[in-house]
């Protein structure tokens, strides 16, 4: 006996005038629903058959909904054990993303590990990540960047990563002195010459999006030794966000500082602009395949990281951060992407339903044709 094929399902999203709706909850907090949960995204989301729920977090998450997914950015044990507990009872929900897998961003020590662990189709494009050590408590900083050979200047960053204010906090350090001024534990990682220009790409399941922004401007070697002793410690918080253009003023503190190094070269802070806005992008082809690596081999499809171009070698890029569901309302076009990703996730789900009903029917009539048999 043939197995019936389910009736076929219309597309989901496909009309705005579709009677069928699907439920997306999410469970951020104050400051992420502000900057991410804006109207123009749940009004377009509404027009594709989508409906944004806010889940409440004081509350059991098994009692909330129905679901079609989950979105979060939520951490802590009692959390983990709500999505847990949510898969458990709800199977067909698709939760993004895994708890475990979010995890390994919250640690610097190890975050670009699975960078350096890529096989992907480079062509002439090159990628790594910078040289760091970790300086934990009991060690001497000078002594540690000395062991694995790294050079001045350095970025001293967090060795957490969860997304905090603190974890934000960083510091160009030109010199020992600089490094006295620092508190361990603290990840020191190599600053390389970048042409004061990052890139951020977004990736969004298996939309990508990478952008421009502002970075650090490049310090020579003349610069760095005529830096004075007691002058070894800029701080700041996320270098590609030091400025929006259109701030009054023209330039953060940090660059008219790193600007003031590099007087000699006779660079302002319009030139800052013309920088980022002369600079070259990283060929799609090689950063849609860093970016499918990266969601593959970390398991994640709401996350962005930092790429910079290597100053001496314009087919050389560094992977500098992973951030797990990044500001996504910065990337242009945030909106229609973002629901172009919701219309996935149901799209997965769909399927996965299929699925599961085609299994079952063919398991009952496995069982009847068994039945039939025995009877004969």
């Amino acid at each position: 006996m043939s197995s019936p094929s389910p009736s076929p399902s219309p597309s989901p999203c496909s009309s705005s005038f579709s009677s069928q709706r699907y439920r997306i909850g999410y469970a951020l907090s104050p400051k992420k629903v502000q900057s991410f949960i804006q109207n123009s995204l749940i009004n377009q989301a509404k027009q594709r058959g989508i409906d944004l729920i806010k889940i409440d977090p004081t509350k059991p998450l098994t009692q909330q909904g129905p679901f079609d997914c989950v979105i979060h950015k939520l951490y802590g044990p009692d959390w983990n054990n709500q999505l847990r507990q949510l898969s458990l009872h709800h199977p067909n929900v698709v939760v993004i993303d895994s708890p475990e897998s979010i995890e390994r961003l919250h640690d610097r020590t190890s975050m670009l590990d699975v960078v350096t662990s890529l096989k992907i189709p480079q062509g002439n494009q090159t990628f790594g990540v910078p040289n760091q050590r970790v300086v934990y408590e009991s060690e001497n900083l000078m002594d540690s960047i000395e062991e694995v050979g790294l050079k001045f200047p350095l970025i001293a960053k967090p060795v957490t990563a969860d997304g905090s204010a603190k974890s934000h906090e960083m510091s160009l350090v030109f010199n020992e002195n600089g490094l006295k001024m620092l508190k361990k534990p603290i990840v020191m990682q190599e600053f390389i010459n970048h042409g004061g220009v990052i890139f951020k790409v977004y990736v969004v399941g298996e939309h990508v999006k990478c952008v421009k922004r502002r970075s650090l401007l490049d310090i020579s070697e003349e610069k760095l030794n005529s830096t004075a002793v007691d002058e070894g410690l800029l701080s700041f918080s996320q270098i590609s966000n030091l400025i929006a253009k259109n701030e009054v003023g023209g330039c953060s503190e940090l660059e008219k500082a790193v600007i003031a190094r590099n007087k000699g070269k006779g660079c302002c802070c319009s030139e800052v602009d013309e920088l980022v806005e002369k600079a070259e992008m990283p060929p799609l082809e090689f950063v849609m395949e860093l970016a499918k690596g990266l969601r593959e081999a970390m398991g994640l499809r709401l996350f962005n990281f930092d790429l910079i171009r290597d100053s001496r070698d314009g087919n050389r890029y560094f992977v500098i951060d992973i951030n797990y569901f990044p500001g996504y309302a910065k990337m242009p076009e945030y909106e229609s992407i973002l629901v172009d990703f919701f219309c996935d996730l149901v799209e997965e789900k769909r399927r996965k339903v299929e699925l599961d009903v085609k299994e079952n029917q063919e398991v009952r009539c496995g069982e009847i044709e068994e039945k039939n048999h025995l009877c004969e």
